[in-house]
């Protein structure tokens, strides 16, 4: 059923709820907005049912993806990059050594799997532990949006 409020969400978070809705079907749970590092946010972050860690860029036209200019550094940041467009998007600008999702609101494929580069043990408890930080503090803000964070 088409969601009456698709509308007033930017073309970027709507990929990014399918990617998520997708990822879910691979038993991979996934935050929105994260910050990896002070200056970087990642559109959507994936733990898997390993402990790996994807991070998804979705980009809603060619401007949008030849405007970011910090892509690069949320690779060190993840087991696996990949960048999520629409059908229409023009995916020959895309890197090639990346992975490639095909997204809509409501769903998605992953198209071309991410080359695989693993997190050092270190780095990946930073992150699975700013995962749970980030979920948790949305999902607390969700059930008591007055809650302030002290």
């Amino acid at each position: 059923m088409p969601d009456d409020h698709a509308s007033e969400i930017k073309p970027g978070q709507l990929l990014a709820r399918g990617v998520c809705r997708h990822l879910l079907g691979h038993d991979f749970v996934t935050v929105e907005e994260l910050i990896p590092a002070p200056g970087l946010r990642v559109d959507v972050m994936a733990l898997g049912p390993k402990g790996e860690i994807w991070v998804v860029e979705c980009k809603s036209s060619r401007v949008d993806f030849t405007s970011d200019r910090k892509w690069h550094y949320y690779l060190e940041w993840c087991d696996r990059f990949f960048w999520a467009v629409d059908a229409d998007f023009p995916v020959e600008l895309l890197p090639d050594d990346t992975g490639l999702i095909v997204a809509d609101p409501y769903d998605a494929e992953i198209v071309r799997m991410a080359p695989e580069a693993k997190l050092a043990p270190a780095r990946r408890k930073v992150m699975v532990q700013k995962f749970a930080r980030h979920a948790a503090l949305r999902w607390q803000a969700a059930r008591d949006p007055g809650a302030a964070l002290g």
